[in-house]
């Protein structure tokens, strides 16, 4: 399987199409285009590892701190699994606020997608992704996707303005040391 290969998932109705992550546009990490900046950033890579695995290990909150590659993430309590859209998790993080995470994609060992806020209210609009694509080897095409298109908040676009592609795959990278031990 290729590192960089995409292949077509089936959506569930009502969910908006994956991101193409081989699209260059798309891996600006937000250095602009004719329109402006990118406000969709994604990288994807393969893990030698089964897609339940590897979706466990997101959609398990306490565990999300052992690869996330922004080490932003300080911790979260067990007992949150993510098991369907409308869930809400807490994360902890490294600076001590407390973020609410919004669920709005699930399916199960497949997709995973949740809006943060600050504790206590709305999401301001930006979207992490999460995208599993089984492959025939046993192995795992993982996309993972940032998306600030509704994203208003000027105090916040310095900061999802610098998240990069490469940002991404640290997360991606580690999410991938894990789950290969772990198998």
């Amino acid at each position: 399987m290729s590192d960089d290969a995409a292949t077509e998932m089936p959506r569930t109705p009502g969910t908006p199409e994956p991101i193409d992550p081989t699209d260059p546009a798309r891996q600006s990490g937000g250095l602009g285009s004719l329109d402006g900046p990118t406000r969709v950033v994604s990288a994807s890579r393969a893990i030698d590892a089964p897609a339940g695995a590897i979706f466990e290990l997101i959609a398990d909150p306490a565990r999300q701190p052992e690869w996330d590659g922004n080490d932003n993430l300080g911790e979260a309590a067990s007992g949150q699994r993510i098991r369907q859209v409308g869930d809400v998790f807490a994360m902890t993080l490294t600076q001590g606020a407390v973020r609410e995470n919004h669920v709005v994609e699930f399916e199960e060992g497949r997709r995973l997608a949740w809006l943060p806020a600050p504790e206590g209210e709305q999401p301001p609009g930006h979207l992490w992704r999460w995208e599993l694509e089984p492959s025939d080897d046993g192995g795992t095409l993982v996309i993972h996707t940032y998306d600030w298109t509704d994203l208003h908040d000027p105090k916040r676009e310095a900061r999802a303005r610098a998240t990069t592609a490469e940002m991404l795959r640290v997360s991606i990278d580690r999410l991938a040391e894990l789950a290969e031990r772990e198998a």
